[in-house]
């Protein structure tokens, strides 16, 4: 598996963690890490998206919220609740990645860890996040 991927994986299960432990706190992820993923390349990715994402959790919740319709943040499945998180993080704070590979990776994270529907639901989400995103710039 890709390297990237691994991390985008790292990083989503390590914000399912900080969701249901303390949003906003990364301190507990001190062991995570290195349990989960032998590979220091890995893992030093997944740390810096994961910071990254609890850094401007505010700005990200906030945009997606705004792409959400008839739907609020804290119904969403906490899976697909990271995955978008990660995914908002790329597209909003991460120039060197290319939006198209955010939206595809965040959709193939929902098809490997969350429900039927939510592949359609995430592309749906970031798609919009991502126009307003555009609009905005």
């Amino acid at each position: 598996m890709h390297k990237r991927r691994r991390s985008r994986e790292l990083a989503m299960k390590a914000l399912c963690q900080i969701d249901v432990q303390n949003p906003g706190n990364c301190e507990n992820l001190q062991q995570f890490f290195p349990e989960n993923e032998p590979d220091d390349t890995v893992k030093k990715q997944a740390v810096e998206w994961t910071r990254g994402v609890v850094r401007n959790l505010t700005a990200c919740d906030e945009l997606i919220s705004d792409a959400i319709i008839k739907w609020q943040l804290s119904r969403l499945a906490m899976v697909d609740k990271s995955i978008i998180r990660l995914a908002v993080y790329q597209l909003k704070f991460c120039p060197d990645i290319p939006p198209k590979v955010a939206i595809n990776e965040a959709i193939e994270l929902a098809k490997k860890y969350s429900s039927k529907q939510s592949p359609h639901f995430v592309n749906g989400v970031l798609d919009a996040a991502f126009k307003k995103l555009n609009r905005k710039t």
